[in-house]
């Protein structure tokens, strides 16, 4: 499949979140590919989006949404799970900006989901934003890195779109 590449990163966040409806999340896991098909996500946009971690400022934990796209945002969150975002927005744009991916359906990697979420049913593997870095095994390690570049252990791939877009 093909990498999504810096150019796909470099839009409106709310078309980036869209499109990324069908695409493939890949954590590469020395020999393991650990990968979801990304279900849902959620658009974090601007300095106005008052859920957005960057509408106060920038801080330590927040810093990649002000940097360069393509770049993953890997926060923990009630200290217990870490969430993964990817920044997303046009080139010129001066304001803080990411996707969070909030769901994924299981593809590759079902036995390394399953000891990663060991007692949990398949369906519950991956079906929100703390579950699913459970799963793939995403933590603080994977924050601040380039998804674009060949040797990234955490990219995403072209994959079909969905048949219905809800947003709400």
């Amino acid at each position: 499949m093909t990498r999504l590449s810096l150019d796909y990163f470099a839009r409106d966040t709310v078309d980036v979140a869209q499109d990324l409806l069908g695409c493939i999340l890949v954590h590469q896991v020395g020999e393991t590919r650990v990968a979801g098909r990304v279900v849902e996500t959620e658009a974090y946009s601007g300095w106005d989006d008052l859920a957005s971690h960057g509408r106060a400022g920038r801080t330590e934990r927040n810093l990649p949404m002000f940097g360069p796209v393509a770049v993953s945002y890997v926060y923990l969150i009630y200290g217990m799970y870490w969430l993964l975002n990817v920044v997303a927005k046009p080139p010129d744009a001066d304001y803080p900006a990411a996707v969070l991916i909030r769901a994924l359906e299981p593809v590759d990697g079902l036995e390394f989901m399953a000891a990663q979420r060991e007692g949990r049913r398949q369906r519950e593997w991956t079906s929100g934003p703390g579950r699913l870095t459970l799963a793939l095994g995403i933590a603080k390690g994977l924050n601040g890195i380039s998804m674009v570049e060949p040797d990234s252990p955490l990219f995403f791939e072209a994959g079909a779109g969905p048949a219905v877009i809800a947003t709400g």
